[in-house]
């Protein structure tokens, strides 16, 4: 799928972050982006989609639901087709998230750290490393 046609839903709760990272994303062809500033707006939004979004893009730390949890809701519902997690915390406790997510069977491509490098991001979605 082209980059450009991706639907993504981006889930971050500081408000500044989610337009530096929306705008982030728009410089590297990705507009068809939702923003959401917590899990209950983002399923709000997921239930609104006629279809699945092709990434949800969210803050692990997210207040009420942390993302991992909010990949397996949306997930389970049929909601989303990848997500990618992304964090502030250390590298070791992404990949324990990022492993105990693949037990969990869920659709996650990979973790990220905070501030995000859009380059890993386009790695990770690239037809080449997924099937997005």
């Amino acid at each position: 799928m082209p980059r450009h046609t991706l639907r993504i839903l981006l889930v971050e709760d500081h408000p500044f972050q989610l337009i530096a990272l929306q705008v982030l994303l728009n410089n590297h062809g990705l507009y068809r982006v939702t923003p959401a500033l917590n899990a209950t707006e983002a399923l709000a939004a997921l239930e609104r989609s006629p279809e699945p979004y092709d990434l949800l893009l969210c803050d692990q730390r997210l207040p009420g639901m942390d993302g991992a949890d909010l990949i397996e809701t949306a997930s389970t519902r049929g909601l989303i087709r990848h997500a990618v997690l992304l964090s502030g915390l250390e590298p070791t406790q992404l990949a324990e998230i990022e492993s105990e997510a693949r037990r969990r069977g869920l659709p996650l491509l990979g973790c990220l750290t905070k501030p995000m490098n859009t380059l890993e991001l386009l790695q990770l979605i690239s037809p080449e490393s997924s099937d997005l």
